[in-house]
């Protein structure tokens, strides 16, 4: 069964004319600021004229550095508030396998030697990469979408093989949990704060708010990329109720195809999960 993200915000965020219905939220978690929360708010909210957002109805929040709080936010203006239609493309957990992924993740694996996030290096005497996967930024089973958009402008290093979608650039080594977080779209890194990880659930692992030490590197992940999961982040967990959470775990003998049929975005949800296996 699908999870409701709008479960368990603790920030809120209303239209001051209009407060019987919330535009969005999130759960709060270490490392968001005052300035963090404008900028979200601004990827899925449209104004036409200047703003401010009033905690609890009463104190004025400036664009600063000091860490968000919990609680109700209006949204003074004289203008109009339009929410943004931007899609979000649906993706559940993608682990891809194949010869055209097989040259993507050597090359994270080289690059990287560790989880990106959390920092935890891979040790293993038998050079083993257990528990560590070669995680795709823009997912590989929406590969359409990418020509489509023509996505391959933001990468500057083409693999010899697998497509542009399959470059260096759109790969990050992660430990496995982390690697689901980020394909569910509940942590993310933000490239315009330093890339800063910032958390849209409860943080387990204690990297809310730390920010990534890319290496100098032309290999390195690919900003616009980075920017374009926070984006699809914010918009997952954020605008108005937030989209579903999805069941993954299908054990042997359940009906994993009724299940999903049963559920919200079923055909969005049905063509990743069939793309996704299709891959080779």
């Amino acid at each position: 069964m699908a999870m409701n993200r709008s479960a368990g915000r603790d920030v809120h965020i209303y239209n001051a004319n209009d407060p019987t219905e919330p535009l969005g939220g999130l759960i709060l978690t270490n490392g968001v600021t005052n300035a963090n929360f404008y900028a979200m708010i601004e990827v899925f909210l449209f104004f036409n004229g200047d703003y401010v957002l009033r905690h609890e109805g009463v104190t004025d929040v400036p664009r600063d550095e000091q860490a968000l709080q919990p609680g109700s936010y209006f949204i003074v203006t004289d203008g109009s508030i339009t929410v943004s239609n931007e899609p979000w493309l649906v993706r559940t957990i993608s682990v891809s396998s194949g010869t055209r992924v097989a040259v993507f993740r050597e090359a994270v694996r080289e690059r990287d030697r560790r989880c990106v996030i959390t920092g935890r290096t891979v040790v293993s005497a038998r050079g083993a990469w257990t528990s560590f996967e070669a995680a795709h930024i823009f997912p590989l089973a929406y590969e359409d979408h990418w020509i489509r958009h023509n996505y391959a402008r933001w990468i500057t290093i083409h693999p010899d093989s697998g497509g542009s979608i399959n470059s260096i650039q759109n790969g990050m080594l992660l430990d496995r949990s982390i690697h689901t977080l980020f394909d569910t779209y509940d942590i993310s890194i933000n490239p315009d704060d330093n890339y800063k990880v910032v958390c849209f659930d409860i943080d387990g692992f204690g990297i809310a708010g730390k920010h990534i030490e890319f290496v100098d590197d032309d290999r390195r992940p690919a900003d616009q990329l980075l920017r374009w999961h926070f984006r699809q982040a914010v918009l997952a967990n954020m605008r108005r109720a937030g989209e579903p959470v999805f069941e993954c775990d299908f054990p042997p003998g359940s009906d994993m195809m009724g299940e999903i049929m049963k559920g919200p975005r079923a055909a969005e949800r049905m063509e990743f999960e069939l793309f996704n296996r299709l891959l080779v």
